[in-house]
């Protein structure tokens, strides 16, 4: 009788065998998967040895026929399938196949769930379909719906969302597998991912007809992709149609359409779902909190923002780091990271230990607010915390010491940062180089860029729009267009900034003919490139400056035809050039008016109130139509109290 079995030196190696009438059932191997060499299979040697040895899947599986009248079973082929998928290990795979069409066993599609979840784990998509697409004529087993469903998965997750669209058109037209309610979901997912949420909608509709009721998470997918495509009345309309139709929201459903009335700033509509969200007996989550906090901080309601977390604490649900950097976040983006380091330190007194992204934002607002002592105690105190700064901290640091006109300072954190064993990327290069053309040493900033070239760091556009910006302001135009041509050499095309730098460069030499004509250029490059109103102020300054107002004006028209808003320094070129290059002078009052008269027919109203206010500033007195203009535009955004206001306070000045 050959003894399978294991020696234990605790057991003074005592042999364990199995009874001859257990030989025929089916043995289940599937745990013993430690290398084993083939002759320990049938003896063992004596308890002086070393390690105690297991035999693999495959020896027993290739030894087991010879083992009196033992007969392979379905259950060791799909242990053995089981193991080499789970470990990837798909040539093996492959072999057990082989070996069950062999001896001619049936396949169940069971063998083949596996298989598919292992081919997903591994990113092969692929092979997934392929064997899918083998199952029927190949091994005889057809697919259910469920196959079908675990390829579909592997297929979404890695994004191949359009051949997850032609897997499934083909599928149900050619081997009438029918589709279920998770097929739909995965189908819908797919569509709305790649924008197509007209046709999402449209399936969404057709799944009654094919005996398919939608669930929560078909309605969520398509809630989600309505949101994200700015069609958010259709995805509120969703939640009062689930229920109608019977369908219970759940939290993600209330989360998806806050996340998406968030985002848009409406934050009165959001509240009341979540008023809506607690009377359907759901419980408002991390998620929830979370989102609603950061729509405040987007729309500036810090107060509230804090507020609400107050609140979240006491229904004790436990913020986590997003919320907090949420909030440090929100607060730096409204000036107040002074703020912010009082809270990050209230919350580290409670436990709460921050990432480095909230150390980032802190040290970036310090800097930008020009609270340099704080920054750097910042620093010091993240550092003396054991805290191991990362590149992302190092440039934040390197860009804060550049803004206060340090950047000899900033390049010996730059040495620090590179004996560290960390690499500078191209934002803690491009802080360096506009740092020292800042303090006017340009021939630094030049070697600084050399060194960049040097460590092989690649020069994006970014790069060199700061070099190009830098050697015009110190009028080397030569030296600027130099760099400008190696720049479309190496295939980069001009961002916003490489523009308007280049343009500025040549009205400031006095060519603003050849501004005009890069400016041109700009347009016909399209979309990466349109001039923003940095760019048209720039042209607009040159024009007048050269009695070019006309031309100025021209393209003032050019500019609104663009979308472009003018803002306060555009009104103060033009006031400039009427009052001192026109003859007579001119208050520009009648220019003002008209303005206003535009931007209001373009639906503009920010803009337009704000040309109003200067108007007042500068006591020109508008003209009724000009109110009238930007009254009703502001009364139509339902923004009447505060037309109102606005007028009211400006009348009784």
């Amino acid at each position: 009788m050959p003894i399978i079995g294991l020696v234990s030196k605790k057991l003074n190696s005592r042999l364990f065998s199995i009874p001859s009438k257990l030989v025929n059932y089916s043995l289940r191997f599937s745990c013993w998967i430690s290398d084993f060499p083939a002759q320990n299979v049938s003896g063992f040697e004596g308890e002086n040895d070393g390690d105690i040895e297991c035999p693999i899947n495959k020896e027993i599986f290739n030894s087991a026929p010879k083992m009196g009248s033992y007969q392979l079973g379905d259950s060791t082929f799909y242990s053995l399938i089981e193991t080499y998928a789970k470990s990837g290990e798909f040539r093996l795979l492959e072999g057990v196949f082989d070996r069950m069409k062999r001896e001619r066993r049936i396949f169940r599609e069971k063998d083949f769930f596996v298989v598919f979840k292992a081919y997903g784990r591994s990113h092969l998509p692929e092979k997934a379909m392929e064997l899918f697409g083998r199952m029927v004529d190949e091994f005889g087993c057809k697919p259910t719906v469920r196959s079908f469903n675990s390829v579909l998965t592997v297929v979404i997750k890695v994004g191949l969302y359009e051949k997850a669209l032609n897997f499934f058109d083909s599928v149900v037209g050619s081997m009438n597998v029918v589709p279920n309610v998770l097929t739909y979901n995965l189908v819908i997912k797919a569509l709305c991912k790649l924008g197509k949420v007209d046709k999402a909608v449209e399936l969404f509709r057709e799944m009654p007809t094919q005996q398919c009721v939608p669930d929560a998470f078909t309605y969520n997918t398509l809630m989600d992709g309505l949101c994200k495509t700015d069609r958010l009345d259709e995805a509120v309309s969703l939640l009062d149609e689930m229920q109608i139709e019977g369908c219970c929201p759940i939290s993600m459903t209330y989360n998806v359409l806050i996340n998406g009335l968030c985002k848009k700033g409406n934050m009165s509509r959001a509240v009341k779902l979540v008023e809506n969200m607690l009377l359907k007996g759901c419980i408002p989550n991390e998620v929830t909190y979370n989102t609603l906090i950061h729509g405040l901080c987007l729309v500036g309601k810090l107060d509230k923002a804090m507020s609400l977390l107050n609140h979240m604490v006491s229904n004790k649900c436990l913020p986590n780091e997003v919320t907090y950097g949420t909030l440090v976040n929100g607060l730096v983006k409204q000036g107040r990271a002074s703020d912010g380091t009082t809270l990050l330190l209230s919350l580290e007194e409670r436990g709460f230990r921050a990432n480095v992204y909230v150390y980032s934002s802190l040290l970036s607002g310090l800097f930008k607010e020009e609270r340099m002592e704080e920054a750097m105690r910042l620093w010091k105190d993240v550092t003396g915390k054991g805290f191991s700064p990362n590149i992302v901290l190092y440039s934040v640091l390197i860009d804060g010491l550049c803004r206060a006109g340090r950047p000899k300072d900033a390049k010996e954190v730059l040495s620090e940062m590179i004996d560290k064993g960390l690499h500078p990327n191209s934002f803690t290069y491009s802080s360096l180089i506009k740092g020292f053309f800042k303090t006017g040493n340009s021939q630094e900033a030049l070697l600084t860029w050399k060194e960049m070239e040097a460590s092989n760091c690649f020069h994006n556009v970014v790069c060199y729009s700061v070099l190009i910006n830098g050697l015009c302001e110190e009028g080397k135009l030569k030296e600027a267009m130099a760099i400008w041509r190696r720049m479309l050499g190496k295939g980069l095309k001009p961002d916003t900034i490489a523009y308007t730098s280049l343009i500025h460069g040549f009205c400031k030499a006095g060519l603003v003919e050849q501004g005009l004509k890069v400016f041109n250029e700009m347009l016909f490059e399209g979309v990466d490139s349109r001039p923003d109103v940095v760019t048209y102020n720039i042209l607009f300054n040159g024009l007048c400056h050269n009695n070019n107002i006309y031309l100025a004006i021209d393209l003032l028209n050019g500019m609104l035809d663009q979308g472009c808003d003018p803002d306060l320094y555009t009104c103060d070129i033009f006031l400039r050039a009427f009052r001192d290059k026109m003859n007579p002078p001119q208050d520009g009052k009648e220019f003002l008016d008209e303005l206003i008269l535009r931007l209001c027919k373009r639906q503009r109203g920010l803009a337009a109130s704000k040309i109003l206010q200067l108007m007042l500033q500068k006591v020109l007195s508008p003209e009724a139509s000009t109110w009238k203009g930007v009254v009703l535009l502001c009364c139509k955004y339902k923004k009447t109290v505060a037309a109102l206001d606005r007028c009211r306070s400006n009348l009784f000045q």
